[in-house]
């Protein structure tokens, strides 16, 4: 068959197709033309059902699943680490301290479907927020547009030579709260492909995270030219943060933590009610 497939223009997303794309596994006859967009504009892309395969924020996925199903492999999941709220000023320390400081900020977000900005609501639900694309943050707080940043991708590890403070890793806070990691996004397909296919692109896909692990700085390399910056140190640290053992298989703890995320999240009503998380096995 042939696919497209979305995903991010970032280097862990690089690395875990970086053996699809240059044809280093056995496609078994399928055909995939990779789509490189950010990840707002892949989610809004999945709800309208336009791609067959594609990285979507978790967030996203909870209005995703009466067509799309989860594969197994290809999550981010921030263990004790993920999307980071910056500031150009000194920021509280303490995170009770941070929240009542954001009542009176204006954030700039990547995008009302990324699970930074569910993330973020779970801290405190009643913010004042500008949607601003992820790689422009930085400059839009700086030019006045935003308060605070939520950082995302590649920013995690920038910000401080950016010259900015962290306020609060929502990573951290998430599992010290929770004593899960925080699921940031995963990779779904679409329900209409026939379930034979499915496990075939599944099987594939994995076998393509597994290959680049296991061929790291032929992987690294690949993804060197999305790395904004990065240089190829940076560039290993960022994949090493969300390319790992949750990437190859959600495990009972990151189905979990999906399962947590959204709980929380429907009980403030933050998204639909009684999300089904569907994998395909």
């Amino acid at each position: 068959m042939d696919f497209l497939l979305g995903h991010s223009p970032d280097p862990d997303d690089a690395f875990m197709f970086y053996a699809m794309a240059q044809h280093k596994i056995d496609l078994r006859g399928h055909r995939f033309e990779h789509i490189l967009q950010d990840i707002e504009t892949l989610n809004q892309r999945a709800l309208r059902g336009e791609l067959h395969i594609t990285a979507v924020s978790i967030h996203a996925y909870s209005y995703l699943t009466d067509r799309y199903s989860l594969l197994p492999c290809g999550a981010s999941m921030g263990d004790g680490y993920g999307p980071m709220l910056v500031s150009l000023d000194q920021p509280p320390s303490e995170p009770e301290s941070v929240k009542a400081w954001l009542q009176s900020k204006t954030i700039a977000i990547p995008g009302l479907k990324t699970s930074a900005y569910l993330a973020l609501r779970l801290l405190t639900p009643d913010v004042r927020t500008v949607t601003i694309p992820f790689d422009e943050i930085f400059d839009a707080v700086r030019a006045g547009k935003a308060d605070v940043g939520l950082i995302i991708h590649e920013g995690q590890i920038t910000y401080a030579e950016q010259g900015f403070k962290l306020a609060l890793d929502l990573g951290s806070w998430w599992k010290s709260l929770t004593g899960l990691p925080l699921p940031l996004g995963g990779n779904v397909i679409r329900k209409d492909i026939p379930p034979k296919i499915q496990r075939e692109v599944s099987e594939i896909l994995k076998e393509s995270i597994s290959y680049g692990l296991k061929h790291r700085q032929a992987g690294v390399e690949h993804s060197m030219p999305l790395g904004r910056g990065l240089d190829h140190v940076g560039a290993d640290r960022f994949i090493r943060m969300y390319v790992n053992d949750f990437t190859v298989d959600y495990g009972v703890r990151g189905r979990d933590a999906i399962r947590e995320f959204f709980g929380r999240a429907a009980a403030q009503r933050l998204i639909p009610d009684k999300v089904g998380v569907e994998f395909v096995e």
